[in-house]
């Protein structure tokens, strides 16, 4: 039954018609739910996107990276500023998206020939360094104080509300992200990165350059960063130098963490986990809030290290593991008791049925 069942779920057909059910209740969700529901299900949007980023240069090329709100952060400002300043949004976008991008280059042709700890503490100097450049450069960020920016107001056109038209277009923005990055993985990029993070003289050895390939991973993690930025100024509308916390860096790393490292499915989970679990923790016990989430992780960790998206392989072990330790026609061992209704083994020397049979 269980090999009938996975087998099911391998069909293309099978794939195709389930992506279109959710598809389809994606796209009817916000018609149908209350105004904090959608935001919510904006903001997990917005975050699921910022993970899939740290996901591209730690799950898939293996490389530390504590910096990646830097990028969310970054992007906002950028996105702030050039709706404030009359840009296309159109044009916002492609700028934001473009100097994360930058930005993100920059960083990793320094950082990617360094290694272990090296990275990380290369990383970890973005958002510490970002936070008193955002203060200090108040022209442009509106310092202390933060800036804001109101572009997604519904256009009368679409009969929507405005958190369903922002809802709609984290959606469609977000889903393309996720779409592209999803084909990156799995072609040959993808391919190269798995090398690059198992062994990075294997891949030399390969002709796969480790260098290149985590500087493109850098560029690529910053871009992705860039678009959870732009989303991030879609729901919330506003930002200010605590967007670029170091303690939210830690937050999307512990999302990334359980919700599952090197997967898709396991970033839309991260966002998930970045959103509700404060949220939950925050109505249980305000006080031990970290506390709380640092159970969370740890619990994550010993039952489930590949995160919650390695939940359904893991249940595929486990039953296959409690099949095969019970599996029916075990032969008895000498000595045991047989069975009530079976035959006991002859003793040794003793004659067959078929010796004393006439």
């Amino acid at each position: 039954m269980g090999a009938q069942q996975t087998g099911l779920l391998r069909k293309p057909w099978f794939q195709l018609t389930l992506a279109l059910v959710v598809v389809a209740a994606l796209v009817v969700a916000p018609l149908l739910l209350p105004i904090p529901v959608n935001q919510t299900l904006a903001r997990i949007g917005v975050f699921a996107v910022a993970v899939l980023g740290l996901n591209v240069i730690m799950g898939y090329t293996g490389q530390v990276s504590l910096g990646q709100i830097f990028f969310l952060g970054l992007g906002a400002y950028v996105t702030a500023y050039g709706v404030n300043s009359g840009w296309n949004i159109v044009l916002v976008f492609v700028a934001t998206v473009l100097i994360c991008g930058v930005a993100g280059l920059v960083v990793a042709l320094a950082a990617a020939r360094l290694g272990g700890l090296a990275i990380a503490m290369v990383t970890i100097a973005l958002p510490i360094i970002g936070v008193p450049l955002a203060k200090r450069l108040s022209e442009f960020t509106g310092g202390s104080q933060g800036t804001s920016a109101r572009f997604t107001s519904a256009p009368d056109w679409s009969g929507l509300a405005d958190d369903q038209w922002q809802y709609y277009l984290v959606l469609a923005i977000g889903g393309v992200t996720f779409l592209l990055v999803h084909n990156l993985v799995r072609g040959k990029y993808g391919r190269a990165f798995r090398i690059v993070k198992e062994n990075e003289a294997v891949a030399g050895a390969m002709g796969i350059s480790p260098y290149r390939y985590k500087v493109l991973a850098f560029t690529i993690a910053s871009m992705v960063g860039g678009v959870s930025g732009f989303l991030y100024m879609v729901v919330v509308q506003y930002t200010s130098p605590e967007t670029l916390a170091f303690h939210h860096s830690i937050s999307l790393l512990a999302s990334m963490v359980v919700g599952g490292a090197g997967s898709i499915i396991g970033s839309l989970l991260g966002g998930v986990y970045y959103v509700l679990v404060p949220n939950f923790t925050n109505e249980v016990a305000p006080t031990l809030t970290s506390l709380i989430q640092g159970a969370i992780l740890l619990l994550v960790l010993f039952v489930l290290p590949g995160g919650i998206a390695s939940l359904p392989r893991a249940l595929r072990r486990w039953t296959r593991r409690s099949g095969s330790t019970s599996t029916p026609g075990s032969t008895s061992t000498p000595g045991s008791t047989p069975t009530p209704g079976s035959t006991p083994a002859p003793a040794p020397g003793a004659p067959s049925e078929k010796e004393v049979s006439p």
